[in-house]
């Protein structure tokens, strides 16, 4: 039983991580029939993030009410800006982007967020850039390729990638074309759809880079995740109020729409965020952001079976790039965190056995406090106590 505990407690981040990603991948199938169904995306960001608001604020009440800071007007303008950059931004545009293109296409062009976050990290001097050292070199090299797959995934369509699944789930009609559910990432709209996904993507890494500022400031992840939510919630209305005019636009039953909704705001806002701040706990942010890609792998498979979802070749190479630059930034990234481990736990060279100083050394840092005039050690050193007036050592 011992060796199946342990082995257990060693599997279960992988567990964890791996259910996260069909979790994600779900969000992005889902969400796609929805706004195939004519939902609008604005009005899907304020359902989803009420239902997230809702979710986590019991959470953050309980488990950080003897922790919380003290709310300031300075810690609230952030929480504002992050709540814009998130809710409001982030996720406008990547629907927008996952409805111009499709949720593998979309999936893989999010990828691209390690490396932006490491470029605005240098930008904003939160990363030092020493290109000496291999592991700088790997994270920029990494951006670079990482960049090359997301211009090669938006400029380069290439033949239709036929799946083995494709001929029993993609019916060709007269002619050989594809049903009209068949997503076609392509041409002007699947242009513009790369472009939102990469601003929206670029609104994420910017909330990273500002919510590490933040929490420095306000230390209680929770409640800051429930403002967040919170406060996006209600930009969210006044930007669907100024956009959407359509009163029907608000309706929503028990249908897939509410599913969406509810789904995304449960599952992949408030679930997700406790499951992976347990994963990053215990093993790190690397480990956790290595997982990101196999999200793409299972929607692209859940995509062709219940989206009949198009796959170009230039799509499949372009994610092959941005999957190679991503493990490069993030191998950098690991290798920086165990150079900092190593130098946080390396002691100051004394001559210490066993973390005991022996009887030489002993006498002779002694003898050296004696001649720079530490009366106080000389003084322990003859079994003397010291004086309480703290002057007891004399300038040099």
């Amino acid at each position: 039983m011992g060796c199946y505990g342990d082995f257990f407690e060693t599997a279960k981040p992988y567990i964890a991580m791996i259910s996260l990603q069909f979790g994600y991948a779900g969000m992005n199938v889902i969400t796609k029939v929805s706004l195939n169904h004519g939902m609008s995306h604005y009005v899907l960001v304020v359902y989803r993030h009420a239902f997230a608001t809702i979710s986590i604020a019991p959470f953050a009440l309980i488990l950080e009410r003897k922790v919380r800071p003290k709310m300031t007007w300075s810690v609230f303008l952030q929480i504002f800006v992050l709540a814009l950059l998130g809710p409001v931004i982030d996720q406008n545009f990547y629907y927008v982007g996952l409805k111009f293109t499709g949720p593998t296409f979309a999936c893989a062009m999010s990828n691209i967020l390690p490396a932006m976050t490491f470029v605005m990290a240098v930008i904003f001097r939160m990363e030092k850039l020493d290109l000496k050292k291999v592991r700088c070199q790997a994270k920029v090299a990494g951006t670079l390729v990482t960049v090359a797959g997301a211009m090669m995934m938006t400029l380069y369509k290439g033949p239709l990638m036929q799946m083995a699944w494709t001929s029993y789930v993609q019916p060709h009609g007269h002619g050989g074309e594809a049903p009209v559910a068949a997503i076609d990432p392509s041409g002007k709209e699947g242009f513009l759809g790369s472009l939102f996904v990469i601003i929206a993507t670029l609104a994420w890494a910017s909330l990273f880079i500002l919510q590490t500022h933040t929490l420095k400031h306000y230390a209680a992840p929770l409640s800051l995740t429930t403002l967040i939510c919170f406060v996006g919630t209600l930009q969210a209305i006044v930007v669907t109020f100024a956009m959407e005019h359509r009163p029907s636009a608000w309706t929503i039953g028990f249908d897939m729409n509410l599913l969406a909704a509810a789904y995304a705001g449960i599952v992949t806002s408030s679930i997700a965020y406790y499951v992976q701040g347990l994963v990053i706990q215990k093993t790190g942010p690397v480990f956790a952001s290595a997982f990101s890609p196999l999200m793409m792998i299972i929607v692209a498979v859940m995509g062709s079976f219940i989206l009949a979802e198009k796959i170009f070749l230039g799509g499949v190479l372009g994610a092959v790039l941005i999957v190679i630059g991503l493990y490069s930034v993030l191998w950098g990234k690991h290798k920086e965190t165990q150079e900092k481990d190593d130098e946080a736990l390396e002691l100051p060279v004394a001559s210490k056995t066993s973390g005991v100083y022996d009887d030489a050394t002993f006498v002779k840092e002694i003898a050296a406090a004696c001649a720079v005039g530490d009366d106080s050690e000389c003084k322990k050193a003859n079994g003397v106590k010291p004086s309480s007036d703290g002057h007891g050592a004399s300038a040099v």
